[in-house]
């Protein structure tokens, strides 16, 4: 939601202008990292600022490593922020995705950029282009996340967070 994306951009802005902040974990709540946009926010009216691009790069950018603790699911625009962060850590349970192609949609915040940066173009071509979710063993093996738990997801989050 515009709402969800203006406090992720302000977050990070406030965060990288602290210096006391050492760095930034970023979580979704009960249970899920972000299942991306909701569709029916596509056929609305085009609003000032709440593109997910911009938000994505400067978490990229950010001086101060940038954890995603994902749960649950990071799909879509989800996982595209899951990409721009520095490190990722995911539950042993968590499915990542971009399936927004099955409806005719290719990942629009550059994900189709990021991910085979991340895990080669093969594997990239396949998630992109099937839309398939894969498992966070499977994303472990491939190299999308830095680390899979079975514990609590963003206290392992803030332990690596502490450590970089």
């Amino acid at each position: 939601s515009l709402a969800v994306l203006q406090a992720l951009e302000d977050g990070l802005k406030k965060a990288d202008a602290d210096p006391s902040v050492k760095a930034v974990m970023i979580c979704g709540e009960n249970g899920k990292f972000s299942a991306g946009a909701d569709i029916r926010g596509f056929s609305s009216p085009k609003r000032l600022g709440g593109a997910l691009g911009p938000i994505v790069s400067l978490i990229e950018s950010s001086e101060k490593p940038v954890v995603a603790a994902i749960e649950g699911v990071a799909l879509g625009g989800g996982l595209e922020v899951a990409l721009g962060c520095h490190y990722r850590i995911a539950h042993v349970k968590a499915r990542m995705g971009l399936p927004e192609v099955t409806i005719g949609l290719l990942p629009g915040a550059e994900g189709t950029q990021r991910l085979p940066r991340l895990i080669g173009i093969p594997a990239a071509l396949d998630m992109i282009t099937t839309g398939k979710h894969i498992a966070a063993t499977e994303a472990l093996k491939l190299g999308l996340v830095d680390e899979i738990v079975e514990e609590n997801t963003i206290e392992a989050a803030i332990r690596l967070a502490n450590k970089v």
